[in-house]
């Protein structure tokens, strides 16, 4: 199989009507659909059968590819191949927004998988990057929990972990201090919680609550870590803040007027990235966004069409070196950032 080299001359893959630009890719379409079908059944979860109506194939040929992609080692602990769009969509948003590495993976056909498949990618990426002797911030969501389920248990000595937020008031596994405490079982790591909720009832009673000298100790902790992993969260009627009863209806459309398109670090923020003039963001119990800028690697993983916007105000906002997302999403953000 003819291996991929890189073209000087421009190609046209599909790209949502976006100008491409950067590397070009020659690559045996063989090879794209054996990648593909592969993404679709050992990430996405879809049946044989699935996959064969998605890419308009039968059962037989579809069996086929999957043993040829085991095969030929596309298939390991993750999937090797790269696709060329998603290859090309790389490169244009560490053009676009000055990243060190952009990640985009195959959007699946149900939407309700895509944490799924970017918690894959995120979690090789974390892995790859953890070292003895590091500290690692932890912010929360899905697509964090799930990415654990990618992360290999080892022992790394002297890692510290650090959660970016206070916690909810009652149990859930969504609470940022369970994600955090999994990080650091996996690692037999030493493991800081913001022991407080992650919304006060007002800003008075915020600054009492850091003002105290151990969470104090703990925000001075997140804001010298060497490594945050984070997410962002989108901001409509059916978001994580709402259905955990962080936030209102009421208050899910005053965010709105005021500008904002989604929350990171439990902290609402506009479309450029910078923090709404909301009551909100003076009662969160988090590490600043804009703390993020000082920290050397900032990895942000999620994805999905209604948290285009939100991922590009973090972009924007130079929130982030390494992004995680799906194809459909990575488009989105580079059509806005076009307009």
């Amino acid at each position: 199989m003819e291996d991929a080299k890189t073209r000087s001359e421009p190609t046209s893959p599909s790209s949502g009507g976006l100008p491409v630009t950067g590397p070009q890719l020659f690559v045996d379409p063989e090879e794209q659909l054996t990648t593909r079908a592969a993404w679709l059944y050992f990430v996405a979860g879809l049946t044989q059968a699935q996959i064969g109506k998605q890419l308009g194939l039968n059962r037989t040929r579809v069996n086929r590819l999957l043993a040829q992609a085991r095969d030929q080692g596309l298939v390991q602990i993750n999937i090797t191949g790269k696709l060329a769009n998603c290859v090309v969509l790389e490169d244009q948003l560490i053009r676009r927004f000055g990243l060190d590495e952009a990640t985009v993976v195959p959007t699946p056909p149900d939407q309700a998988l895509i944490p799924q498949v970017i918690a894959t990618a995120a979690g090789a990426a974390l892995t790859a990057r953890l070292k003895e002797g590091m500290s690692v911030g932890v912010g929360w969501g899905r697509t964090l929990r799930l990415s654990l389920q990618s992360v290999p248990r080892r022992s790394l000595t002297h890692l510290s972990v650090v959660s970016l937020l206070g916690g909810l008031t009652r149990g859930s596994a969504m609470n940022p201090h369970e994600t955090a405490s999994h990080l650091a079982d996996l690692f037999d790591a030493q493991c800081y919680y913001i022991a407080a909720p992650a919304l006060t009832d007002t800003e008075t009673t915020r600054d009492i609550l850091i003002a105290q000298p151990m969470l104090r100790e703990v925000f001075e902790r997140g804001a010298k870590v060497d490594l945050a992993f984070i997410s962002v969260g989108e901001l409509t009627r059916t978001c994580t803040m709402a259905r955990v009863g962080l936030i209102s209806m009421t208050e899910v459309s005053d965010l709105q007027k005021a500008g904002a398109v989604g929350d990171i670090c439990a902290h609402w923020i506009d479309a450029e990235g910078q923090l709404v003039d909301h009551p909100l963001n003076s009662r969160v119990v988090a590490l600043s966004p804009y703390k993020l800028r000082d920290i050397p690697c900032v990895v942000i993983a999620s994805g999905g069409l209604n948290k285009a916007s939100v991922l590009r105000g973090a972009l924007k906002g130079d929130m982030c070196n390494v992004l995680i997302t799906d194809e459909q999403t990575a488009i989105a953000i580079l059509a806005e950032e076009s307009r």
